[in-house]
């Protein structure tokens, strides 16, 4: 069980076109955001809908395919594993992000 320790699944949409980054090495990095909504009902009866975004990035062969098909608005499904990282911004001050590194990613939109 331990490949399930860091396992991340999700299915939304691309809140923006892939961005790409390439390596002096040649490989790539693919950056988007994925929406995911969830629905319940609220104690009037009220259907509510919550959007929680997330910060994906893709290495390698899945950065390519993220560059070449994927677009804001496609609905894709994927899976990935957690990773945090931080920095400091020219201020000086800590930065800390947490994002999901894909290693499978599925079009799920249907072809137009």
């Amino acid at each position: 069980m331990t490949t399930l320790s860091n396992s991340v699944h999700l299915i939304g949409h691309l809140g923006m076109d892939p961005k790409s980054f390439e390596f002096e090495n040649g490989n790539q990095k693919a950056q988007f955001s994925l929406a995911t909504n969830e629905y319940y009902k609220n104690a009037k009866g009220e259907r509510v809908e919550e959007t929680q975004w997330h910060n994906i990035i893709a290495f390698g062969k899945i950065a390519k395919v993220a560059i070449d098909y994927l677009a804001k608005g496609k609905e894709i499904a994927l899976e990935g594993k957690l990773t945090n990282r931080s920095w400091e911004d020219k201020d000086g001050n800590k930065k800390y992000i947490t994002e999901i590194v894909a290693n499978q990613i599925l079009i799920l939109d249907k072809k137009s």
